[in-house]
C-alpha cells in the first residue's frame, strides 16, 4: 500500500468521444486484475479516512482496497457488499469526484485521488463472473410481509435487507419494470441496463414479488395495500417535473426530461416498440437540441441527443460552470462528445406552435442567496434568439401529491410536498407506514436512497419484532 508517490493515478480506458457518441454501451473499459491491483495500492490507509466519512453509505473503502491490492477479491467484495446492496452500480453513477474521491487525503496532497469508483466496479463485476454473488437464503423464514411501493434503489434496497431478514416482500411499480430510474432515468452509457435486470432477477430468485404496471391509486388502493401487509414502505421517488415560465411555453416539442430519457431507454436499450420515439416526439435525430438545466438529468439528456445523432445540442444553465449542481466529469465527457454549454443563460419565451426557436436571456451572478450560493441576475437588452426544433427540460423534480392522489389525508408531509419522516427510520404520521429516498429527501442521489432503504429496514424489523411480541404477550 501507500504507492500514490510511485504510482500515477489511473483510471480505466474511457472509449473516444467519436466513437462512443454513436451508441449507448459505458464509456469505460473495465480495469484488469493487475491494473485494479496497482491503482488500490495507491491507498495511503489514513487513519482518518474522509472517503469514508464523506460516502453516505459509509462503506469501508480502505479496508477493500488494501483487500484488492493484495489479491483477497472475494473478501473485498464481501466488505463492500456489507454496506452497499448495488456496489455495480454506485461504483458507475455516483459522483465520487463530490463524495468518497473528492474527500481523498492523497489527493488534497496532490497526488491525484485513488480512482475509488472504478475499483469498486470492478470488485462487484468480478464477484458476478466468479459467481460470488448469491441468491438470499434467510436463516428463517417469517410470516410477516411488507408492502413496498416503488422499485427504485431505495425500495430495492430494503427488499433486499428485509429478504434476508426472513420477511415476505412484495413491490409494486407502475412501470412494466422494474429498477425505478435506473432502468429508465439513467442511460445506458452510464448505467448498462444488464446491470440492474440481473439484480432484479437476483432479488425475484430471492423470493421478492414485484406487481408491475400498477398505479397505486388508480389500479390499487393504498388502503388495500396496508391492508394485506404488516407493514408498507413508501419508496416512489419524485417524477413531478417542475415547469417552465414564459410566452410560448406549452408549445409541442417542449418536453419533460423524464418522459424523454424514459422513451430513450425503452427504444435503444430494451428495443422496445414505443410510439412518441418512433414519430419523432421524443427522439431528437436530426434536430436542434436545446437542454435547459444544470443538474445530472441535464447531462444525461444532452448527450443522449448527441447519440441520436442531433443536428446540434445546446445545454443552456443560468450560473456558470463553478456553480452548476451536475458532475464535472459528466459535463467534461458531455464536451468532449460534442455537447455545447451556454453558461450564464436562461430561457424568456419560445417560437412557433411546435417550437422552432427560444429567446435566451444572458444573465450575471450577483449576491449570494438563502443557500449561499450566487443568485443568477438577468442582464437587460442581452437577449438573442437560439433556434430549436426539440427542448427538454431538465429543471428538476418535485414530489406528486400523493394524500391526495391515494387518498390519505393524515400521511403528514412537509412544506415541499415530500413525506414527513422520521430521520434515520423513515417513520411516517401512519403507522406501520414508512417512506424512503426522494419522496422524503426531494431530488437527490442513487446512494442516498440506498442508504435510506437500508436504514428503514432495520427500523421496519424492530417495528414486526416489537409487534409479534406484543401479540405473544397477549
Amino acid at each position: 500500500m501507500l504507492k500514490f508517490v510511485t504510482v500515477e493515478r489511473d483510471m480505466p480506458e474511457k472509449r473516444g468521444a467519436d466513437t462512443r457518441n454513436k451508441d449507448f454501451d459505458e464509456i469505460y473499459a473495465e480495469f484488469a486484475k493487475a491494473k485494479a491491483e496497482e491503482q488500490a495500492s495507491r491507498c495511503s490507509q489514513c487513519g482518518v479516512p474522509y472517503c469514508q466519512s464523506h460516502c453516505p453509505l459509509h462503506n469501508n473503502i480502505p479496508d477493500w482496497l488494501k483487500l484488492t491490492a493484495t489479491g483477497r477479491l472475494q473478501e473485498a467484495y464481501e466488505v463492500s457488499q456489507a454496506t452497499n446492496t448495488f456496489p455495480e452500480i454506485c461504483g458507475r453513477i455516483c459522483p465520487q469526484d463530490r463524495l468518497c474521491e473528492g474527500n481523498c487525503v492523497i489527493e488534497q496532497s496532490g497526488h491525484g485521488t485513488v480512482t475509488i469508483g472504478a475499483v469498486e466496479k470492478y470488485i462487484t463485476d468480478t464477484a458476478w463472473e466468479e459467481g460470488w454473488v448469491k441468491t438470499i437464503t434467510p436463516a428463517l423464514e417469517r410470516d410477516q410481509s411488507v408492502g413496498i411501493i416503488g422499485a427504485g434503489p431505495g425500495g430495492l434496497a430494503a427488499a433486499d435487507a428485509l429478504r434476508r431478514a426472513g420477511v415476505q416482500v412484495t413491490v409494486y411499480d407502475r412501470y412494466d419494470r422494474a429498477g425505478g430510474l435506473l432502468t429508465y432515468g439513467i442511460p445506458g452509457f452510464k448505467l448498462e441496463k444488464d446491470v440492474v435486470m440481473r439484480r432484479i432477477e437476483q432479488l425475484e430468485k430471492s423470493g421478492v414479488e414485484f406487481v408491475l404496471n400498477c398505479n397505486v391509486g388508480e389500479d390499487l388502493s393504498f388502503d388495500a395495500i396496508r391492508g394485506k401487509h404488516d407493514a408498507v414502505l413508501i419508496a416512489t421517488g419524485v417524477y413531478k417535473t417542475r415547469d417552465l415560465t414564459g410566452p410560448g411555453s406549452g408549445a409541442d416539442g417542449i418536453v419533460r426530461a423524464i418522459d424523454y430519457l424514459t422513451a430513450s431507454n425503452k427504444a435503444s436499450n430494451f428495443g422496445d416498440e414505443v410510439p412518441e420515439f418512433t414519430s419523432g416526439e421524443l427522439n431528437a435525430k436530426g434536430k436542434k437540441v436545446v437542454v435547459i438545466g444544470g443538474g445530472d438529468t441535464a447531462m444525461d439528456c444532452v448527450r443522449t441527443a448527441i447519440r441520436q445523432g442531433a443536428e446540434s445540442v445546446k445545454c443552456l444553465y443560468r450560473r456558470d460552470r463553478a456553480n452548476m449542481p451536475g458532475s464535472q466529469r459528466e459535463v467534461q465527457n458531455a464536451e468532449e462528445e460534442g455537447v455545447e454549454f451556454v453558461w450564464l443563460s436562461a430561457p424568456k419565451a419560445f417560437a412557433g406552435d411546435s417550437v422552432s426557436s427560444v429567446t435566451v436571456q444572458k444573465m450575471r451572478l450577483g449576491a449570494p442567496d438563502a443557500s449561499g450560493r450566487q443568485s443568477p441576475e438577468v442582464i437587460e437588452g442581452a437577449d438573442y434568439v437560439e433556434d430549436a426544433d426539440l427542448v427538454i427540460k431538465a429543471l428538476g423534480f418535485e414530489p406528486e401529491d400523493l394524500p391526495t392522489l391515494w387518498g390519505q389525508p393524515e400521511l403528514a408531509v412537509t412544506r415541499w410536498g415530500t413525506i414527513r419522516a422520521e430521520y434515520g427510520t423513515g417513520k411516517t404520521s401512519l403507522d406501520g407506514v414508512y417512506a424512503v429516498g426522494d419522496i422524503v429527501r426531494g431530488a437527490s442521489l442513487v446512494v442516498w436512497a440506498i442508504r435510506d432503504g437500508r436504514d428503514c429496514a432495520t427500523a421496519m424489523l424492530d417495528y414486526l419484532n416489537n409487534g409479534a411480541e406484543a401479540v405473544a404477550a397477549e
